[in-house]
């Protein structure tokens, strides 16, 4: 099944709500990263709230970027998404192992730890981008994504996300909703909705059944008039390139990229995104270091 992400309205728009199939994505970022269990569930996590997210914004050239930075021994997590479906990312410390929690899961919050911040930027090609930032409240990212929607974005949000791993390592179900009241929605709506979502099974296992999207928003919203408004595939897309980054190298200090030319006689490069790597020879390094002391004249 491919991954996709949907937005939908329902009770005549008294609720809108996402889903997102993000299964293939983690998996291509387990892949690439060499992730081990707990930072692959964080990792997934992440990309999913950030997918859900993106596909709300009105420019295809639009970017949400999503950063959980907690106390933990993961590090930081960086998702980049945008509304055409386009998702890259990674966490700081992809080979992290830690003991199942008391419920037998994976620790995410032990790993992402419970303080911290959660940042989101929406670059909307103004002169500046909207950030918003929160405190963590969990570390389970789910809980933080929406307590963040409430607070900065005065959205009051209900937030599933789960990812499912399997012994290789390798992603077995991965996704999430959002579902989200507008003002003045009738309280048996609401009402409803919370009990439906009180008695539901996790959201991993809705897509280990083999749920799409909009089946896992119908479980909360059937009888309720749903009607789909947005659709979007998604894959991991990094936009890396050699190009840029020469740019970086071009950034550096004129003393430090002597000091690479006479020690290491190259220059080796890894995108943070997708663990590309770019080599740049001595006789690229020259060229570089001659056209900075051309500017600087």
């Amino acid at each position: 099944m491919k991954d996709y992400v949907v937005r939908v309205t329902a009770g005549d728009g008294a609720v809108r709500a996402f889903a997102a199939r993000v299964t293939n994505l983690v998996n291509e970022a387990q892949r690439l990263h060499g992730l081990h269990p707990v930072a692959a569930a964080a990792l997934g996590r992440t990309m999913a709230a950030a997918a859900m997210m993106a596909v709300d914004m009105k420019g295809q050239k639009d970017t949400l970027s999503m950063i959980v930075k907690g106390d933990g021994p993961l590090g930081s997590i960086i998702v980049v998404a945008n509304p055409g479906g386009d998702i890259k990312g990674y966490v700081g410390n992809p080979s992290l192992d830690l003991p199942l929690n008391e419920f037998k899961k994976l620790d995410v919050a032990a790993a992402v730890g419970k303080n911290g911040k959660i940042t989101v930027i929406k670059d909307l090609g103004l002169k500046d981008p909207y950030i918003g930032q929160t405190e963590l409240v969990s570390g389970e990212i789910g809980e933080d994504v929406a307590y963040y929607l409430t607070v900065s974005e005065q959205q009051p949000s209900a937030v599933a996300l789960g990812v499912l791993i399997n012994p290789d390592y390798s992603v077995k179900a991965a996704g999430g909703y959002i579902i989200q009241p507008m003002p003045g929605a009738p309280e048996n709506i609401i009402d409803e909705i919370e009990y439906r979502i009180n008695n539901s099974a996790p959201i991993s296992r809705l897509f280990e059944q083999g749920k799409k999207p909009e089946e896992v928003l119908y479980n909360f919203l059937g009888g309720m008039g749903m009607k789909l408004n947005a659709q979007a595939g998604i894959r991991f897309r990094c936009d890396c390139s050699r190009e840029r980054l020469r740019r970086v190298l071009m950034g550096i200090q004129e003393d430090e990229l002597t000091d690479i030319i006479e020690t290491d006689k190259k220059a080796e490069l890894v995108c943070h995104y997708c663990n590309k790597k770019y080599i740049f020879c001595i006789d690229e390094l020259n060229q570089l270091l001659e056209e900075k002391k051309r500017i600087k004249m």
